[in-house]
């Protein structure tokens, strides 16, 4: 059953129609279609809200409608004004609805304004700008590796794993150890690097580890439950890199470079006895990697952060908690086992 209102919702974002698609695992044509009908009708997202599933399905899906013809915009003309200082996609879309409505023509919403000017650009092998929103989306994954934690009366060392996070305006890094990579870890980091950035990206861009992301093909991308339940809770949407292709999330691998040199390395002469001093000990060496200045723009990372915070989603009343779905035996004596799932 197509998600209606959960194609709102992500639209209602800003979000690009092809990541919607991935998101709610329907074609971009669909996705496309359904903003289209919810245009004709009226219906935005707050109305949907407010609706159950079948009315919403109702409201969109009754009655034919003519159909709608949009002016195509000149993208040889957009290349070229992209090439001047300060050019943007944005303002060049602005000035093309303003256009289109001097002359009664429908003009096409930014999405689809930015999708065909992909297309142009990959039809005629022209250069296109990189641009990264501020409050757009944060990248995640695993550092590699792990940093041993020693046992003080044993004397041998644990393995512990570096979790790393980067939004990808400013590059603000955040990074935590813990005891494994499993689904539990994976969500609590998750939940501790929002409470560190003070807010949601619109769009969580993970690797295709298991434990957040079951499928990933050219044809299907299938997010597994509770991590997508945890991105429903935070408002974001989960886009996963594709297979093979580290250029889709460059700041977490920068990020994840940078963490080994300048935080892990730089800890390698000192002993650490639980995982909660590892951590402190990480996280006065993220506040420098942080403020290390850029190379090649003024600036560091800290002080982009302070600009791309004002974009980020608010945090949930309550951080996300994860639960585990077993299917119970009763046992003779009526009792059944239960486990609880604590974070920190």
């Amino acid at each position: 059953m197509t998600k209606y209102r959960e194609i709102l919702r992500l639209a209602s974002l800003g979000i690009k129609h092809t990541q919607i698609a991935v998101s709610v695992g329907c074609t971009r044509q669909t996705v496309i279609s359904v903003l289209q009908k919810a245009e004709r009708k009226g219906i935005g997202y707050e109305d949907a809200a407010r609706m159950s599933d079948r009315d919403l399905a109702t409201a969109l899906n009754e009655g034919g409608g003519k159909t709608i013809r949009y002016r195509m915009p000149d993208y040889e003309h957009v290349h070229k004004e992209l090439a001047k200082d300060g050019v943007t996609l944005s303002l060049l879309w602005v000035e093309y609805c303003e256009a289109c409505r001097k002359s009664g023509e429908l003009p096409y919403q930014s999405t689809q304004f930015n999708k065909y000017y992909g297309e142009y650009v990959r039809k005629t092998g022209a250069t296109m700008h990189i641009e990264r929103k501020p409050g757009e989306s944060m990248e995640v994954d695993w550092a590699g590796g792990t940093y041993p934690v020693w046992d003080s009366q044993t004397g041998e060392a644990a393995d512990a794993y570096v979790f790393v996070s980067a939004l990808s305006y400013s590059g603000y890094a955040y990074a935590e150890a813990f005891w494994s990579m499993k689904s539990e870890d994976w969500i609590q980091a998750h939940v501790h690097a929002y409470e560190y950035y003070g807010g949601v990206a619109r769009l969580l861009i993970p690797d295709n580890l298991r434990t957040g992301v079951d499928k990933n093909t050219p044809v299907e991308t299938v997010i597994n439950k509770t991590y997508r339940e945890m991105a429903e809770h935070y408002g974001t949407a989960v886009l996963p890199a594709r297979v093979y292709s580290p250029n889709d999330k460059p700041r977490v691998e920068g990020a994840v470079k940078g963490i080994k040199i300048w935080v892990l390395a730089a800890l390698r002469h000192e002993r650490f006895y639980t995982l909660a001093d590892l951590n402190d000990a990480i996280r006065l060496k993220l506040i420098e990697y942080n403020r290390a200045p850029f190379q090649k723009m003024e600036g560091n990372r800290e002080s982009k952060y302070h600009e791309e915070k004002l974009f980020l989603l608010p945090l949930p009343r309550c951080p996300f908690e994860l639960a585990e779905w077993k299917t119970a035996t009763v046992q003779k004596d009526y009792h059944v086992k239960c486990k609880a799932l604590h974070f920190t």
